[in-house]
């Protein structure tokens, strides 16, 4: 077999069929390739890539899969190998999410709009039932002029149907955009399916054909397909709540501001009762004070400081106030280990049991006024948990500046899991009024420095296009396997960093440099920001690691306004050493130095204005 452009070595007989598959991700695909393939399975790489490509017989035909794509383009490996193959269909197998029609008859119309030769498999429609959806499959047909066939692959159903009608599939109904300007180039030489990625600017396609001048249709076109889809959907579809299960109708009320905000707050207050109040004070509690300050510390100086005296060069490094064996091992076993736990296992519940995506439905019309969309809460939530993972995870948003905006965000007011690890153990105690007070400057600053950036950059924020899986009682299993697997994940990044940081400020300590920068950052630290001058440690920790800075103030004797006051400073302060060589790996070296330098003079400006108003 041979794309239009890149050969994939795959032994076709003569006159033999190429059936592809073709769908968004998570609709079944792998279901129906399974069930018309047999165990006659292989797969080849894609030339030029690293995606694989699978493919069987179905008869005398040969039958290739696809990876998952939301549309036919050129912006990613997969959606490039997606293309290629799908150009070089002789019958195209669509399978569609019956309870997602209006994310996947985008590109239903879209490979309607290439002339290619389509059957659509209308997958999972017991889930478009139980989320009180009625799909009219007849009308659904005539609208697009290709069979629909109703399945539920996974129990087997509309599989003997699709099989028969395989051989039906036919050219459905371009839009008229699309049939007006395909005349252009209708006697041309170009191949018949290329035609329509031309018409939308594919620069690939366009190349390889030639065309110098690509003719600008693709906003065009989009606006009009996606106005088409929704004409459609909103033929064909209709929503019988009544008949909905409950786990659909909570779906749906967690969409709604007046419902759904309700229903945030109480996961926000169940998630701090159970991380901030019983794993920050009741666990650690006994991790901490009762077995590692309790035990092991006395232990552990007692053994080393019996061949290695504690005042010396090496003994400072291992069992000193900032030593290997003492302060990191408590603070990473103790203090982080427990919380770190805590907010993953709650993390992975909210991703497991499908309620993650609403929340971003739900706070998009807010995050939109930053220059955002809702999607961006995914890398805003993970931010949470680690600054590092999450500025990575920005690249799910859909242009530069709203990853600019994001990262700058993430940076600058979201503190990671093990940083808020100690923040809540230190601002717990001090009540409710210092919490909220905390809680009420960060979220704004984020509005404040968001709002700012929309109005500054050029462009808009991006629509939101998100998939709603349904809502379902997490398994035990995947949560704890998540929970272990981003854990340790945490350790392996945090455990050399807060050793390499514990050694550093050792080294400082004992040469008597810590002294000195104490004293050059005292009208800093006690004059502006009105804390005690060892308060420069944790700065200086802060730029190894967000958490070693904050788990500096935590032996600190502090005022609650002090704290409050620190706590505000060192959150919004610089991100630690693995995020800022991620944000430089991400970003440009001048969006990188802005955030950088920006999170700095920011932290001082409000920390120091916060304690002139409050101490």
């Amino acid at each position: 077999m041979s794309s239009c452009c890149t050969p994939i070595k795959i032994n076709i007989p003569e006159n033999a069929k190429k059936i592809v598959l073709v769908g968004n991700p998570n609709v079944g695909k792998s279901v129906f390739f399974n069930a018309l393939t047999g165990m006659y399975v292989d797969v080849s790489n894609f030339p030029g890539t690293t995606v694989d490509i699978s493919y069987g017989m179905y008869g005398n035909d040969v039958i290739i899969d696809t990876p998952g794509v939301y549309g036919v383009s050129s912006f990613n490996d997969e959606e490039k190998v997606a293309r290629d193959v799908i150009l070089s269909a002789d019958i195209i197998l669509n399978v569609v999410d019956a309870l997602h029609l209006e994310r996947d008859l985008f590109l239903t119309q879209q490979l309607i709009d290439m002339g290619k030769p389509i059957i659509v498999a209308l997958n999972q429609m017991d889930e478009a039932k139980k989320n009180g959806i009625s799909v009219d499959v007849q009308k659904l047909s005539q609208e697009l002029n290709v069979p629909i066939i109703p399945c539920i692959a996974i129990k087997n159903i509309g599989i003997s149907e699709v099989k028969k009608n395989l051989y039906n599939a036919r050219k459905g109904n371009p839009i008229e955009i699309v049939r007006e300007n395909y005349r252009t180039y209708e006697n041309s030489g170009i191949d018949p399916s290329e035609i329509l990625l031309i018409l939308e600017d594919d620069e690939n396609v366009c190349a390889r054909n030639g065309i110098t001048n690509p003719p600008g249709l693709r906003e065009k076109i989009y606006s009009e397909r996606r106005k088409r889809v929704d004409q459609i959907v909103n033929a064909v579809v209709s929503e019988q709540y009544a008949q909905a299960s409950f786990s659909a109708k909570l779906g749906k009320l967690m969409l709604k501001p007046v419902t759904g905000v309700p229903l945030l707050i109480i996961t926000l207050v169940i998630m701090y009762e159970v991380i901030g109040v019983f794993v920050a004070q009741t666990v650690v509690g006994f991790t901490e004070g009762t077995v590692m300050d309790g035990l092991y510390r006395p232990f552990i100086t007692k053994v080393i400081g019996s061949i290695i005296p504690q005042k010396s060069f090496l003994g400072s490094i291992l069992i000193g106030e900032f030593g290997l064996l003492t302060m990191t091992v408590v603070y990473v076993i103790g203090l982080l280990l427990p919380l770190v736990i805590g907010f993953y296992l709650f993390l992975s519940l909210l991703e497991d049991s499908g309620y993650l995506p609403r929340i971003a439905v739900l706070v998009d019309r807010v995050l939109t006024k930053l220059g955002l969309n809702g999607k961006a809460i995914i890398p805003i939530i993970l931010g949470l948990g680690c600054i590092t993972m999450a500025t990575i995870t920005t690249r799910i948003l859909n242009s530069r500046r709203e990853r600019f905006i994001a990262t700058m965000l993430l940076g600058l007011a979201i503190p990671c899991s093990a940083q808020l690890a100690v923040i809540t153990t230190m601002i717990a105690p001090l009540g409710p009024l210092y919490i909220i007070s905390y809680v009420i400057i960060l979220i704004a600053i984020f509005v404040a420095i968001g709002t700012i950036l929309n109005k500054v950059l050029p462009g808009e924020s991006t629509d939101l296009l998100i998939d709603l899986p349904t809502l379902k009682v997490p398994r035990i299993d995947n949560v704890v396997k998540k929970t272990i697997t981003k854990t340790k994940m945490f350790l392996e990044d945090a455990v050399p960093l807060f050793a390499a940081g514990s050694v550093g400020i050792s080294i400082l300590q004992y040469t008597g440099v810590l002294n000195i920068i104490q004293k050059l950052a005292a009208p800093l630290t006690t004059g502006w920001l009105k804390l005690p001058k060892e308060a420069a440690n944790a700065f200086i920790m802060g730029f190894v690691r967000r958490d070693f800075g904050a788990a500096g103030l935590y032996s600190l004797k502090l005022s609650p306004n002090q704290t409050l006051v620190a706590l505000v400073t060192i959150t919004l302060f610089v991100p630690c050493i693995a995020a800022t060589m991620i944000i430089f790996k991400e970003r440009s070296k001048a969006e990188s130095l802005i955030i950088w330098f920006g999170s700095v003079f920011l932290a001082f400006l409000i920390g120091g204005t916060l304690a002139q108003i409050i101490l």
